[in-house]
């Protein structure tokens, strides 16, 4: 089925440290509009030019640009080889990227549209420049079949007549804004899948939100389908490092904002201590989060069919009852002399009787609930078993092969 991931990055110039202890330059736009691209493009800055051009799984490639803007922005090289020149600070912030999950349940054409149609309305129309690549699954290289997806790289500076602005747009740097980009995704997604008949959705929202609003509308089966741990995402460098038999590079590292400044100390900021949650690689905490799920998921099951079965029996209780009380007991009144003592008796067991059968009915209700659970139960877990079959395959394949020609160089002129 259809799955929701919208994430954003912003792509600089800050240093990375190896884990060996050198320091390596960080990402660079040129290079990366020329590898999402597949294309070949300059860096003006240091004169490397990045060629793309055998990687495979681009199927579309496009530089979208506000009406009457510079027409030369529409050039992927000029473009981006402008904005590596424009920063100066070995620091700076280049661009801002997007990567978005597309719906494989839609065809290539409802999937460029689909990307057109948000770029334009959100991105275009605020003043950016927008460079759009459509990805396509290469499953030669483990990827799965359905990982279709978008990238979208952003000016962080206005589009104008005379190129992009000198001053950077800070309100696009707004939370609000990037959380409203996430809803807006979801509603794009859905509305492309409703033109294409599809009956799947996608949901922007954590699965506990969606767990609690599945309760208050009392739809016990979606309640209990969103009652999983969420999955975790796998990207290159993760599967590289499965397959090199590298350990996760795990650091302590600065993040977010700098702590309140204290009288007897200086301001630092906030650590994190990643090697202390370390789980492993990507690929096996992945794997132990869907075979934790398949387990629960068993064990719900059992337990729902335990509860079938005690219901059955009521069911069978109540029924005898009903019997008992419209038929078997009329032969047995001991008041068939007296009129009115017989009436009273029969008043009874057609109150007794009704009772029975409110009981039985309710008992019918809550047996196709659980039928309802049980069938779509089997169906996730049968998906959920699937889903651990194709990461055994992923960890597969990630085995260490004879080292091929890497797609893309970089060369200095």
């Amino acid at each position: 089925m259809a799955i929701y991931h919208f994430s954003g990055q912003i792509l600089g110039r800050k240093a990375k440290q190896n884990p060996d202890g050198s320091w390596r330059p960080g990402s660079k736009a040129a290079a990366a509009a020329a590898y999402r691209s597949g294309s070949q493009v300059r860096d003006y800055r240091t004169g490397e030019i990045h060629d793309y051009r055998r990687r495979g799984g681009v199927a579309h490639a496009e530089i979208m640009v506000p009406i009457g803007a510079a027409p030369w922005l529409e050039d992927r090289e000029l473009l981006w080889g402008t904005v590596e020149r424009m920063e100066k600070r070995e620091d700076a912030q280049l661009a801002r990227e997007f990567n978005m999950a597309l719906p494989h349940e839609l065809n290539h054409t409802q999937r460029l549209d689909l990307v057109r149609g948000f770029v334009q309305t959100h991105f275009v129309n605020r003043g950016m420049v927008a460079d759009i690549a459509l990805h396509d699954p290469v499953p030669e290289q483990g990827q799965n079949s359905r990982n279709y997806h978008a990238h979208v790289m952003l000016t962080l500076r206005r589009a104008t007549p005379d190129g992009l602005d000198p001053v950077k747009t800070r309100e696009w740097n707004s939370k609000d804004l990037l959380g409203l980009w996430r809803a807006e995704w979801a509603v794009s997604c859905n509305r492309a899948l409703e033109r294409a008949g599809r009956k799947v959705r996608v949901d922007h929202r954590t699965l506990v939100a969606q767990r609690d609003e599945a309760l208050q509308r009392k739809d016990v089966a979606l309640a209990r389908e969103l009652n999983r741990a969420p999955e975790i995402h796998v990207g290159p460098k993760a599967r590289q490092a499965v397959r090199h038999q590298r350990p996760p590079v795990s650091q302590v590292r600065e993040v977010g904002a700098v702590r309140q400044r204290t009288p007897a100390q200086p301001p630092a900021k906030r650590v994190r201590d990643y090697p202390a949650r370390d789980k492993g690689t990507r690929l096996d905490w992945l794997e132990r989060i869907a075979t934790r799920n398949d387990s629960e998921l068993r064990r719900e099951l059992e337990a729902i069919t335990r509860r079938f079965d005690r219901y059955q029996q009521k069911m069978d209780y109540w029924e005898r009852r009903i019997t008992f009380w419209t038929e078997g007991h009329l032969k047995g009144s001991q008041f068939r002399f007296n009129r009115w003592k017989a009436a009273e008796e029969q008043k009874q067991r057609r109150q007794k009787a009704e009772h029975a059968r409110k009981r039985f009915q309710q008992l019918v209700g809550l047996m196709k609930q659980i039928e309802d659970l049980m069938r779509l139960g089997g169906l996730q877990r049968e998906r959920g078993r699937a889903r651990i079959r194709e990461l055994e395959g992923w960890a597969r394949l990630a085995q260490p092969k004879a080292r091929s020609r890497k797609a893309g160089r970089s060369r200095s002129l």
